[in-house]
């Protein structure tokens, strides 16, 4: 597109003859034109992503919509959050460059350490980012490199914004565990449970499919935007077909300069396609007392966390959150830091209780003794800090993409009297979100709806509904 060309080289030309270049890195950044903006809307930048060469990229999509963004190329690389956060303090208070992608937990320790370590976050070169109605062009450029590196890397940039059909479907999958394994590893914790070891433990399935094509990240990105909606999106690509991408409902934190939100987002009820049913589902998970015990426990667990770390705290009134097959009980949590610093935020938020359970560190001895596969980036979080603003999200319903293969993940808290049973089938259907992207499995379907009747008989949980199969009457426990 010779819009886009022209628009390349202007840049580049600004960018060469810059004379004002602070020492370190800095950035260039330039707002569209209404014309270039128009052709290019939210859903296109997965189709300018995939249609670059080079790597990483990461994806970034807002869950209310008001923020989508795409990025390529890297600047500089960090695996530790200090070392990212060590850069941000270099920056003025007021720069709007972005270190952006995974931020992991050391799942084979106790609790987290210092620096919240295995992370993979990196400063882009190019970024497209589309905020309410403006679209920028930023550039982040290090004074101590040669001008060309940047120019050369930009004019790279190709414009085009289709996206390959996501036509893979599944040949085969695999479990870990598989069902009696799970079936042990529930039955086992609810042991530990009910000895008092823990409370609650948040168990998790690894599910490995071996698809008939190798998938596009962007392309099942884009799927799960189009029909997850009220999610984050993000995805983080290391290769043409390499990439991690996940579509959760939760934000881990949000901070606007020394002003902290995060979130308890625990307590969940089926939806329904029907406003009225749902209403009545969302009304009960209101005012059940056992899922707002369970909420409760989490708020107070962030509360403790971040003792020493504000100056003051507030909790919101519980209220639900409406998903395409899910609704969730939250309370909205904000504070005032006296040290805005993301370095300590992640370290004292990851991993959630969601993803991990309660007391934490009892909870994560369990699962590193009986969790028979390696969580990866499952359960760490995802998204950006900068020294103005930073957004994380909990990573999950979520998928790692390498080629012909996509593992799935999809966890479960357990607590005293949880069924085996009815914790599979929520599992089954929480992992149905990303994997029925790939094409009907009816087998899939069939057996989710088979376990979920028979929930609903033995009083054991309720089923997910799915969309396009019959509706279903569990009963809610």
């Amino acid at each position: 597109m010779t819009l886009f060309s022209d628009f390349i080289s202007q840049v580049c030309t600004e960018i060469t003859h810059n004379k004002n270049k602070p020492d370190g890195i800095y950035q260039y950044a330039v707002t569209l034109s209404p014309l270039l903006a128009a052709v290019l809307p939210p859903s296109a930048l997965t189709g300018w992503l995939n249609a670059q060469t080079c790597w990483p990229q990461f994806y970034w999509q807002h869950r209310d919509g008001t923020e989508t963004a795409a990025v390529c190329g890297e600047v500089g690389r960090f695996t530790h959050i200090s070392d990212a956060q060590a850069l941000l303090d270099t920056l003025p208070a007021q720069s709007q460059t972005r270190v952006g992608g995974l931020s992991g937990w050391q799942f084979d320790t106790p609790s987290p350490p210092q620096g919240t370590g295995g992370s993979y976050l990196f400063v882009p070169r190019a970024e497209l980012r589309i905020s309410g109605s403006e679209t920028h062009f930023l550039v982040n450029i290090d004074s101590r490199r040669p001008a060309e590196e940047t120019t050369e890397f930009l004019r790279s940039l190709v414009w085009q914004t289709e996206i390959p059909a996501l036509n893979s479907t599944v040949i085969s999958a695999r479990h870990q565990p598989d069902e009696a394994g799970w079936t042990q590893l529930v039955t086992d914790a609810v042991t530990a449970i009910t000895g008092g070891e823990m409370e609650k433990v948040v168990t998790a399935r690894k599910t490995a499919l071996e698809l008939s094509a190798p998938v596009s990240p962007a392309a099942f990105m884009q799927a799960s935007c189009d029909c997850n909606h009220r999610c984050f999106h993000y995805m983080l690509a290391t290769g043409p077909n390499t990439a991690f991408v996940a579509s959760p409902p939760e934000r881990l934190y949000f901070r606007a300069g020394a002003q902290l939100y995060t979130e308890a987002l625990a307590g969940t009820v089926a939806n329904y396609p029907e406003d009225d049913r749902a209403a009545q589902a969302a009304q009960w998970l209101l005012a059940g007392k056992k899922k707002g015990h369970e909420n409760r426990v989490v708020v107070g667990d962030i509360c403790q966390r971040l003792q020493g770390a504000v100056s003051a705290l507030d909790v919101s009134a519980a209220a639900v959150i409406r998903l395409r097959k899910v609704q969730h009980l939250y309370r909205v949590i904000s504070a005032t830091l006296y040290a805005p610093r993301d370095s300590d935020c992640l370290q004292r938020l990851q991993p959630t209780a969601a993803v991990a359970g309660l007391p934490r560190s009892a909870a994560l001895a369990f699962l590193r003794d009986n969790e028979p596969f390696d969580r990866d980036w499952y359960a760490g979080s995802g998204g950006y800090c900068s020294p103005s603003r930073s957004e994380f999200a909990v990573s999950l319903r979520c998928a790692k993409i390498s080629g012909s293969r996509v593992d799935l993940y999809a966890g479960a808290g357990i607590v005293a009297g949880s069924d085996p049973q009815a914790e599979w089938c929520e599992i089954e259907n929480k992992a149905a979100g990303l994997r029925t992207l790939l094409g009907s499995d009816a087998h899939l379907m069939s057996r989710i709806l088979l376990v979920g009747a028979q929930n609903a008989r033995n009083n054991a949980g309720f089923l997910y509904c799915i969309k396009g199969f019959p509706a279903c009457n569990p009963k809610l426990v």
